[in-house]
């Protein structure tokens, strides 16, 4: 028992071991440090209108303390390695290097997406703000592995060219994967529709709210509520509506009023022409036709063409409705009634033929 507590006491009084204690109680206390400077920093940064310094606090706050443990560990580390004579500080250098790179990948992949959720949040495109995250925490994490690649020995070049020759291999077979990867970048670049945008292809059976646009498949919403799960290399190869940006809706109607109210067909038509020039709702900027169009089987015939000014698809219809109403008060307004489908037959009279004698 003597011997045991001698030889403890022989291990604490060597100076490396008070090394060890003293680096190890400096991070603890840096750490805490550390992390309450930074809630206050913090605290601060989002009392201001600049997204950059909120998001590069929130970024850095577990990085930072993860980076001070990686830090006095190795540290440590070193100091029981030169204390022992052991191969150990061989491997403290490259594992130290690696922790820093991975760390400073994660802080810049976090700050990266903070950033994005912030610019959403204040109003930018969400696609858009998508496409250049992911491309951005993409070029992070291929630079940190071939940083960490080189560090451990490896040929960065000879993984390039390996990368080249298989890229080649790997095109060939997966070459659907790749339209589909290439497809959703045209449509991060060229923007044909995005994230709740209403569209539709007169090609293809496709209608619907876009909810999501990955970098393989887009999901519609159709309006059944059923998911659709469309492959991006289909919309390079279709024409594709996008009724969400629309300017205005357009009316257009046919109308036809009974061939006995002929005599009022033009009075109606100004009036109907009066009524839709001055409704609110309709954009005055846009064409506006109300003209008596043809003499049909049934009807004197006139038709009407005028833009709303929402582009709201419920709003449009009560508007429409108001509108439709507005016309059948004018017509009744004159007496006159809508024509409906009729056939007049004319009869030829004949003399009744004489009875003939018994």
């Amino acid at each position: 028992m003597e011997d045991s507590l001698t030889e403890l006491q022989a291990l604490l009084a060597r100076p490396e071991v008070i090394w060890v204690f003293v680096v190890v109680f400096a991070t603890v206390v840096t750490n805490y440090v550390a992390r309450k400077a930074l809630v206050q920093v913090e605290k601060q940064a989002l009392k201001t209108q600049n997204v950059w310094d909120d998001a590069l606090v929130r970024s850095a706050r577990r990085p930072a303390t993860w980076l001070i443990w990686v830090l006095g560990i190795s540290w440590a580390a070193e100091i029981i390695a030169k204390g022992t004579d052991s191969t150990l500080d061989q491997l403290i250098d490259p594992t130290r290097f690696i922790a820093v790179v991975g760390l400073l990948v994660y802080f810049l992949a976090r700050f990266i997406t903070e950033v994005e959720e912030a610019f959403i949040k204040n109003g930018a495109d969400i696609t858009t703000s998508h496409a250049v995250g992911k491309l951005l925490r993409i070029s992070v994490f291929i630079t940190g592995a071939l940083t960490i690649l080189q560090t451990l020995g490896v040929s960065v070049s000879g993984v390039l060219a390996f990368g080249g020759i298989g890229g080649i291999a790997v095109g060939f077979a997966a070459k659907d994967l790749l339209a589909n990867f290439f497809g959703g970048l045209m449509i991060y670049l060229d923007r044909p529709f995005s994230v709740g945008d209403w569209v539709r292809s007169p090609d293809r059976d496709i209608e619907g709210t876009v909810e999501h646009i990955g970098w393989r498949l887009t999901m519609i919403r159709t309006f059944d509520q059923r998911p659709l799960y469309v492959p991006n290399s289909v919309f390079t190869t279709i024409s594709l509506e996008n009724p969400s940006r629309m300017r205005n809706r357009r009316i257009y109607e046919k109308i036809g009023v009974r061939y006995d109210d002929a005599s009022k067909v033009k009075v109606i038509v100004d009036d109907v022409r009066s009524m839709l020039a001055e409704h609110p709702e309709i954009d005055p900027n846009r064409t506006l036709i109300v003209n008596f169009n043809a003499f049909a089987a049934s009807s004197m015939e006139f038709f009407v063409y005028a833009f709303t000014k929402t582009t709201n698809w419920v709003e449009f219809h009560k508007i429409k409705e108001s509108i439709l109403l507005d016309i059948v008060d004018i017509v009744e307004g004159h007496g006159a009634e809508f024509a409906f489908p009729t056939q007049t037959v004319h009869l030829e009279r004949s003399e009744m033929a004489e009875p003939e004698p018994e």
